[in-house]
């Protein structure tokens, strides 16, 4: 790995920066065994679900308050800072008056601004770093309020944590990546540190390298890795979990390329390259802005005719025809068909615009 030294969570690190421990704490010979095989890895932060909110009653619910100390015990024997998740004010003020150094705060929780403000107000004067995963559906704008409410509580180092997403469609992953949206928040909140989750996102362990490198690729600072002494015995999530060795074998194999660029002759190339890519852009932009008035006069047509705007046999055939003609050139079918579903919502507003105002106002507040 080609380390670079970063700060944080009020760490001084060398990225990735890794959180690794059990899904849960199960037992303190388990929670020790795991820490102490953690410990001749680059570990930063061990991790263990104390308090587990499980989607079913009759799943394991977690070890509770006796946790805490077997996690400081083991931090004790390994030297290395550990952190635990919290649900509530009472978990904060458990794991605080444990010691617990890092706290942070899952997916299940941060879908509910009332809960994270709960939080918020138990830290209110605490010099803790915390970590927020995003929430599980994809809402950007609930990761970065439940940000901005620990902040506003007085927290100093946060961390966001990309878990993926809950999806009803079946895909290989356990929680969709949907990579856009942890962009936009790094993009919106640059200051803060970045890691992924591959654990939650892949929901087994044959899929983390891959997933951990696509993290590293995208410039995330640190990863967070599900690790059991025995996974396939693990009370929760043993599918994902992976042992400390095998954690050694991943960060051995993992690339983690530098963000800057030092040689002059690599930078003028690429910048070269860019330039290359804004002007395409821009000739993208006043192309779509072309097709745009094309469809207002398609509108307009409609509208002194008494045709319907959405014609559905006419979408179906762009929809085909495209995504060929997208494979032709060697791009992908998904992503051919999202970017003319998006161009064909926007002529559909713009032809609205022209036959009615009233529906055109409509339509913009429902996208």
């Amino acid at each position: 790995m080609n380390n670079e030294s970063k700060t944080i969570l009020g760490y001084p690190v060398t990225r990735p920066f890794l959180v690794s421990g059990p899904c849960g704490a199960e037992s303190e010979e388990q929670v020790m065994q795991t820490a102490i095989e953690l410990a001749k890895h680059p570990v930063n932060l061990i991790r263990a679900g104390i308090w587990k909110p499980r989607t079913r009653p009759n799943s394991f619910q977690g070890i509770g308050d006796i946790g805490l100390q077997w996690l400081k015990q083991a931090s004790v024997v390994t030297g290395i800072p550990v952190t635990v998740e919290v649900s509530n004010s009472k978990h904060v003020e458990a794991a605080l008056k444990a010691g617990i150094d890092v706290l942070w705060i899952g997916a299940r929780t941060t879908v509910n601004p009332f809960t994270v403000q709960e939080i918020a107000d138990s830290l209110h004067g605490v010099d803790v770093p915390v970590m927020i995963k995003n929430p599980v559906n994809p809402d950007l704008e609930l990761w970065i309020g439940a940000i901005e409410r620990i902040g506003k509580a007085g927290i100093k180092h946060i961390a966001a944590i990309h878990r993926g997403f809950s999806s009803y469609e079946k895909t290989i992953y356990r929680n969709r990546p949907n990579w856009e949206i942890p962009i936009e928040l790094k993009r919106r909140m640059r200051d803060i540190p970045l890691l992924c989750d591959p654990s939650h996102i892949c929901g087994k362990r044959e899929l983390l390298l891959a997933v951990s490198q696509i993290a590293m690729d995208l410039n995330y600072d640190g990863l967070m890795i599900e690790s059991h002494i025995h996974p396939d015995q693990a009370l929760s999530d043993a599918k994902q979990q992976i042992t400390p060795s095998q954690l050694g074998e991943l960060l051995g194999d993992l690339i983690c390329r530098s963000h800057s660029i030092d040689d002059i002759l690599t930078l003028r190339m690429i910048e070269g390259l860019r330039e290359k890519m804004d002007k395409l852009d821009f000739d993208m932009l006043d192309l779509i802005a072309k097709r745009m008035d094309i469809a207002k006069a398609i509108g307009q047509y409609k509208k002194e005719n008494n045709i319907t705007i959405l014609q559905a046999e006419r979408w179906d055939e762009i929809v085909q025809s495209r995504m060929q003609t997208g494979l032709e050139k060697q791009l992908d079918k998904g992503f051919v068909k999202k970017l003319f579903e998006l161009i064909h919502q926007e002529s559909i507003t713009q032809q609205a615009e022209v036959m009615n105002k009233k529906v055109d106002v409509e339509v913009r507040n429902n996208q």
